[in-house]
């Protein structure tokens, strides 16, 4: 099934090229479906790079996503076009009327600045609020993952010896989760970050439960106990060259930083960077999007249905799609 986008979104044509099914929004207005609304808060400086490999991600799922972008008004982007941000990001301000089945929180270059310190926090904890009520499911990612957890459960971070990058090997420790259906015991994950989540705090959370672990990432996938809540300290959706490209812009910059790990072949950086983590990024997106979203999601937000009315419209939805 298709993602929904504006008709002008740059993005649209990159992902069309990649024979990504795309409709846009005349199509979208003829089609007798109920799309499920999908809201992105995207903090990273690349803000069409982060959209395009999220979008790649969503558009693996079995259902129509109406798709939108979200900014902190508290917070000037420089990295990307003040007419992109316009044409196609709101302000929370704007967005916060509204309810959304899914909502994702994307990672950021702060998180060697403590929680506080971040110039958009006090919007972001807003943001957290407000999910709590309008968001079937949140999906968090990286920074984003440890700032959901620290608003949510006090979880700290730590600071790292060294930046962790590259791609790393990690074990399923929870089969029932419907977020692990499809995904082999033992899967690829990137990790770009100079900081990472206090294991025993994790261990001690009761409404965690940890479903990826690395023995060198740590606890990379965490979900809570009412699913509303999905925490992914690695980047599932980053592109094959991503961590190419963050690597060499370090090394403009004059860092003191490693090679990615288990990346190039041969560890060689004059070298294709190696893919494998493509499968076990759409199993977690696609899962996310059927059981935590599209399964748990009203049928009409602000309606309150018994649960004959709620199974009969929750199965009107699925015929129709």
């Amino acid at each position: 099934m298709p993602i929904k986008v504006k008709n002008d979104l740059p993005a649209r044509s990159v992902l069309e090229k990649e024979n990504i099914f795309v409709v846009d929004e005349n199509r979208a207005l003829h089609q007798d479906i109920r799309p499920l609304d999908v809201c992105i808060l995207n903090l990273m400086p690349l803000k069409e790079d982060t959209e395009l490999h999220l979008l790649r991600c969503l558009s693996n799922t079995p259902l129509q996503i109406d798709v939108s972008f979200m900014q902190m008004s508290s917070h000037h982007a420089t990295n990307t076009s003040p007419n992109h941000l316009d044409r196609f990001y709101h302000p929370f301000s704007e967005l916060e009327k509204n309810s959304y089945d899914g909502l994702i929180i994307t990672g950021a270059p702060v998180e060697q600045m403590e929680f506080e310190e971040v110039d958009y926090w006090n919007e972001l904890c807003e943001v957290f609020a407000w999910s709590r009520e309008n968001v079937t499911s949140t999906y968090h990612i990286c920074w984003g993952a440890q700032a959901g957890l620290y608003y949510h459960y006090g979880i700290r971070k730590r600071l790292l010896p060294k930046k962790l990058s590259g791609v790393y090997e990690h074990h399923i420790m929870n089969r029932k989760l419907p977020l692990a259906r499809g995904m082999d015991d033992i899967f690829m994950l990137p990790h770009s970050r100079y900081t990472s989540v206090d294991e025993d705090q994790i261990a001690a959370c009761d409404d965690l439960t940890v479903l990826g672990r690395s023995d060198i990432a740590g606890s990379a996938i965490m979900v809570s106990n009412d699913g509303k809540n999905i925490f992914i300290t690695g980047h599932s959706e980053y592109d094959r060259d991503t961590l190419d490209k963050e690597y060499r812009r370090d090394l403009k910059k004059g860092l003191s930083i490693d090679m990615p790990e288990n990346y190039y072949e041969n560890n060689d950086p004059d070298g294709r960077p190696l893919l494998t983590w493509r499968s076990a990024s759409n199993c977690l997106y696609t899962n996310w999007i059927n059981y935590y979203v599209y399964q748990n999601t009203p049928y009409q937000w602000g309606q309150i249905l018994g649960e004959k009315e709620l199974a009969a419209a929750k199965a009107l939805t699925r015929k129709k799609a």
